[in-house]
């Protein structure tokens, strides 16, 4: 009695016997290439603060070395000059650096003159009228007075661009120039060059060779800056072109553009 019953007590319930599923074989292990082992230790990356600080500044030296490569190549065009010519750009800059200087020591001064004059209202009215004259010679509508060069061009092979000449113009701007006059056509800030070699023409005003240019500035600035090398006149000089340049004491550029009326603006002071 007690063997039957513990036969029926190991059965399962419902009389039937349990019997392990053999029919169906177990999944094969999946193997793993050495290629994924290698792509799970870079993605997603695990970097240290360490780490990322570390690639930063490797980041910001490489930018920097890239930066000094790029400026390093800017100045070749200057490895191949003489000492002479590099020492007169160096004065050139200088040159520049100490008229800038001055302009900004006169601007202290009309402030300081103005603040400590008793009566500012006729000091303004003088920095006004002297205000006037100076736009009156930007503007081409005043002559003008003063030391200067005279830029002289022949051209036999009728090879002059007006390219050409509005680099020259452009030096001289750099350099400082005030007052320019180019043939009798007075230069101001939208004066162009157009037409071809041997045929040029000023603000549509066409000129014959000798280009004459009639400049007022400071000469020791505006010579240099014509003869600094691969500048304006080796380039003129290599169509065949003649360059004479002269310094004067006295340079009058006397040809006058007229007083144009704005059809809009107005004066937004009261």
């Amino acid at each position: 009695m007690n063997n039957d019953e513990n036969s029926r007590s190991e059965q399962p319930e419902g009389g039937a016997s349990a019997v392990p599923d053999t029919s169906v074989p177990p999944p094969p292990a999946t193997e793993v290439t050495g290629r994924q082992r290698l792509k799970a230790g870079l993605w997603p990356p695990r970097l240290s603060r360490a780490q990322l600080i570390v690639a930063v500044l490797l980041f910001g030296l490489g930018l920097g070395l890239a930066i000094q490569v790029r400026s390093t190549s800017d100045d070749s065009a200057l490895r191949g000059a003489r000492q002479e010519d590099l020492v007169r750009i160096l004065d050139e800059v200088d040159d520049r650096t100490q008229r800038l200087e001055d302009e900004k020591q006169r601007l202290d001064d009309q402030r300081t003159e103005l603040e400590n004059s008793s009566d500012q209202a006729e000091e303004a009215r003088k920095q006004t009228l002297e205000k006037e004259r100076q736009l009156g010679i930007l503007a081409g509508t005043v002559a003008a007075q003063g030391p200067g060069i005279t830029l002289t061009i022949t051209d036999p092979a009728r090879a002059v661009a007006p390219d050409m000449l509005l680099d020259a113009l452009q030096e001289l701007r750099a350099a400082g120039a005030e007052a320019i006059e180019v043939n009798g056509v007075r230069v101001v800030a939208n004066t162009y060059f157009s037409g071809g070699a041997g045929d040029v023409q000023v603000d549509g005003k066409k000129i014959e060779a000798p280009y004459e240019f009639t400049v007022i500035g400071k000469p020791q600035d505006l010579e240099p800056a014509l003869n600094i090398p691969g500048g304006v006149v080796q380039t003129l000089e290599k169509e065949q072109a003649t360059v004479l340049v002269e310094r004067s004491d006295d340079i009058v550029v006397d040809a006058l553009r007229p007083a144009q009326r704005p059809d809009y603006a107005r004066s937004s002071s009261p």
